[in-house]
């Protein structure tokens, strides 16, 4: 990442960067949730961030506003990487990707599933990892770790997962690192 990436992108958008922060060399701009859409589409048309490695969230349970989205970009040949935030709230959505980069497709799914915020423009908008209808958010900060009962027991449950005796087994007691790692039951 090049610093002057960031002098690009504050100039360009100059009342719409909230933060920058470098730690080790890599590179994190927060930007208004208004903007985030179009500073996404200059660092990739103009600034060269072809690949978009991650879409994730944070939740900030308490705060307002209470979410942030996290879009980590790189070039192919991972000379640069960059880091873009913008801050969401409760009841706002977030301008899809999937017209910059088909990879964010699955990604916003998962943050749609997890953490219920929505996205505009996405092409294929629900639930990835539970089920439809299901009305939670599993890592929304609110939602209790021991779960939330469940009117589908076969499919879903929120007691203690049956681990004896399960398919894999791991032996913690040993010096091989090799013989600790998870393996499948009948693999020596």
């Amino acid at each position: 990442m090049s610093v002057a990436d960031i002098q690009s992108i504050r100039g360009k958008f100059s009342n719409d960067v909230l933060d920058q922060k470098e730690f080790r060399g890599e590179f994190t701009i927060t930007v208004t949730l208004a903007s985030l859409h179009p500073v996404l589409e200059f660092c990739k048309n103009d600034l060269g961030y072809d690949f978009l490695i991650d879409i994730s969230s944070l939740d900030h349970f308490g705060d307002d506003p209470r979410f942030a989205m996290v879009y980590e970009l790189a070039t192919v040949d991972d000379k640069k990487h960059l880091r873009v935030k913008a801050p969401v709230a409760e009841e706002q959505s977030v301008p899809s990707a999937c017209d910059l980069w088909l990879a964010a497709d699955w990604h916003e799914r998962e943050v749609y599933d997890m953490m219920g915020i929505p996205f505009t423009n996405h092409p294929n908008l629900k639930r990835i990892l539970m089920w439809e209808g299901y009305p939670f958010y599993p890592l929304r900060k609110d939602f209790p770790l021991a779960g939330r009962p469940s009117d589908m027991p076969d499919v879903a449950f929120s007691g203690v997962a049956p681990l004896e005796g399960g398919p894999f087994v791991t032996s913690c007691g040993t010096d091989d690192v090799v013989r600790r790692e998870p393996r499948a039951r009948d693999q020596k």
